[in-house]
């Protein structure tokens, strides 16, 4: 159940309802928005709903939630979350970020070239995996915490804040102890013991959508992570499996204004792993700034053709620079800038 207090209630009203849903064995997480705050009611709902809240100070009404994903609602949160990172801001309405760099980090050289290029071209979060989930266990499986060495001298020298998966619930306090921004990829969305983990943490969240996933699923699983203290929750739409072959995955562009309508939490898109190839990421990019995503997630190499991950799909400096002048074209014409 969600309770939404009047505009102006005070903070006794507030602590008198949060001490009463407490009496009852539940728990009161309070929400304060610009106008009004509200408490989402967790715990038996037919205890609860027996509770005659209007008739509390400074209750205007109760609202049953009928979906099971509560905290990520819009209804217990009417005003986007805004994520603050170093100084950028991911879900302001006018603001498209940018997150670029190369998909693995595979040596020093590779990632100082790359940020550096990605930086002069207008990106603002730097991205790069020290660990790599891949198909094959033969192939490259990053550098492990080598990598996020080299991405903690990146931030400093590019003064760019980074984002890394983590794939182990046992890796989160390594991985959180480096990176600005932890990102659960789409083959871990339902990896319900790491979304818990990185739920216990304090760093913001990307959580990929799984590539079989519904809305209902991938806002289940960023759920787990809210109900767990973190409240710092990114949504990065990345593709999901069709019939469809022309492309590695197939973006569900629908999904970002789906999301925007059910939820709170900031949206981004990721061109590079939906498409799957480097042609297919400018208009994908594109498409995501016109529809009002929140930002997007691109894979960029000095070399593309010597990548040890997904060069297919990798855009080369100059051409992630002609990328980001149309980007922010299209950015500007729905009132957002880079």
């Amino acid at each position: 159940m969600i309770i939404v207090m009047k505009r102006g209630a005070s903070r006794a009203s507030v602590d008198a309802v949060v001490a009463k849903l407490e009496s009852l064995g539940s728990d009161g997480h309070v929400s304060h928005g610009q106008f009004r705050t509200v408490i989402g009611a967790i715990g038996d709902r037919s205890i609860i709903q027996q509770v005659p809240w209007e008739a509390f100070e400074g209750v205007e009404r109760a609202v049953p939630v009928l979906d099971s994903f509560k905290f990520v609602s819009r209804e217990f949160q009417p005003d986007d979350s805004v994520i603050e990172v170093r100084g950028v801001a991911i879900g302001r309405d006018d603001q498209f970020v940018v997150v670029a760099g190369p998909c693995a980090v595979e040596s020093r050289d590779q990632l100082f070239r790359t940020a550096e290029a990605v930086k002069r071209s207008g990106a603002r979060v730097l991205r790069g995996d020290a660990f790599k989930p891949r198909t094959s266990p033969y192939s490259f499986q990053g550098l492990g915490e080598e990598a996020l060495q080299l991405l903690d001298e990146a931030r400093s020298t590019f003064d760019m804040p980074f984002v890394a998966e983590v794939l182990d619930p046992r890796d989160v306090e390594l991985v959180s102890s480096y990176a600005d921004i932890l990102r659960v990829g789409t083959r871990n969305m339902s990896n319900f013991t790491l979304l818990q983990e990185v739920g216990r943490q304090s760093k913001p969240v990307q959580l990929k959508r799984g590539f079989t996933a519904t809305i209902q699923e991938w806002l289940n699983a960023a759920e787990y992570i809210f109900k767990e203290g973190n409240h710092q929750v990114i949504m990065v739409e990345r593709g999901i499996r069709t019939f469809e072959n022309s492309a590695r995955n197939t973006l569900d562009i629908t999904a970002v204004p789906v999301l925007k309508a059910m939820s709170h939490l900031p949206v981004m898109v990721d061109p590079s792993h939906s498409g799957g190839k480097r042609h297919l990421v400018a208009p994908l990019a594109r498409a995501a700034a016109a529809v009002g995503a929140d930002g997007m997630m691109v894979d960029v190499h000095p070399e593309p053709d010597e990548a040890l991950v997904d060069g297919e799909q990798a855009l080369p400096p100059d051409e992630f620079a002609e990328l980001m002048q149309s980007v922010e074209a299209v950015a500007a014409a729905v009132g957002r800038s880079i």
